[in-house]
């Protein structure tokens, strides 16, 4: 049966090229995960990846920018937590700490999170919180969240 938010897979390769054409470029990309929905759970599964990229642009343009992208590709938010055709979050910035209302960097629940985790710590499983100073890896190894996350 079709997903009814379409192709997900075909949702991320293009938020992938539209950050590349505002030159943010994507150095590294992890592997599809299929992952458990959390919070509302009447919904289909998820796929999640993590990308690290470069940009100059600062913070608040970068966030902006995702939110264009995510709006050019269709996504109405409607539901807090529930089905959306794509969902981009800044998890981190180098190992800025950002704490405004519309952008908190690094995010406040990725630690929370294994659809967050599995996929960092795929590509960066060294790469230090700079808030909790621990690693990506340590974080996955602590987490209490037990949610599934599989390879998609």
């Amino acid at each position: 049966m079709p997903h009814p938010l379409g192709d997900c897979s075909l949702n991320i390769s293009r938020s992938i090229e539209q950050l590349e054409a505002r030159g943010i470029r994507v150095t590294r990309q992890s592997s599809l995960y299929k992952t458990e929905p959390v919070e509302f759970l009447d919904q289909d599964w998820f796929l999640n990846c993590v990308v690290e990229a470069e940009t100059d642009l600062p913070p608040e343009e970068l966030m902006s920018a995702i939110i264009e992208i995510e709006q050019s590709l269709g996504r109405e938010r409607r539901v807090p937590k529930g089905p959306r055709l794509i969902d981009m979050d800044i998890l981190l910035y180098g190992s800025r700490v950002i704490s405004q209302a519309d952008l908190e960097i690094p995010h406040p629940r990725m630690a929370q999170r294994r659809f967050v985790l599995v996929p960092f710590a795929e590509i960066a499983p060294g790469t230090m919180h700079p808030v909790l100073r621990k690693t990506i890896a340590q974080l996955l190894a602590e987490t209490l969240d037990k949610n599934e996350v599989r390879l998609a």
